[in-house]
């Protein structure tokens, strides 16, 4: 359902939409739906949006803002992103009231993934 004035939806960057789609599927069971060459589109994964074709990618670095997945088990998470292509760009640090990581998808784009204390 659609809440008046909340977030909706994010678009992200992707230079090769294929390799976005599969390492999304491979790491956390994602599904698209593909508008063309160049977009494709999940939902029911938190937030619902899509990927465009671009030669850009987001990065903290770059000022960009961060999205953040949940995870009951960081280590399964993290071997998960591993073993679908994602590269691990700060290790699993602790901060006031939990632990996350980052990485990068195969676009060189920055996620992160948190989990709560004594979780």
């Amino acid at each position: 359902m659609n809440k008046h004035e909340k977030i909706n939806y994010v678009e992200l960057p992707a230079k090769n939409i294929k390799a976005t789609k599969d390492f999304f599927s491979a790491a956390f069971g994602w599904e698209f739906v593909d508008y063309g060459d160049e977009y494709t589109a999940f939902s029911n994964e938190g937030i619902d949006g899509g990927f465009y074709k671009s030669d850009l990618f987001t990065s903290t670095k770059n000022g960009s803002a961060l999205i953040i997945f949940y995870s009951k088990n960081l280590e399964e998470s993290q071997a998960k992103i591993e073993e679908a292509g994602g590269r691990i760009i700060q290790a699993i640090f602790s901060f006031p009231g939990g632990r996350r990581f980052h990485f990068e998808d195969p676009n060189g784009n920055e996620y992160a993934v948190w989990s709560g204390l004594g979780v």
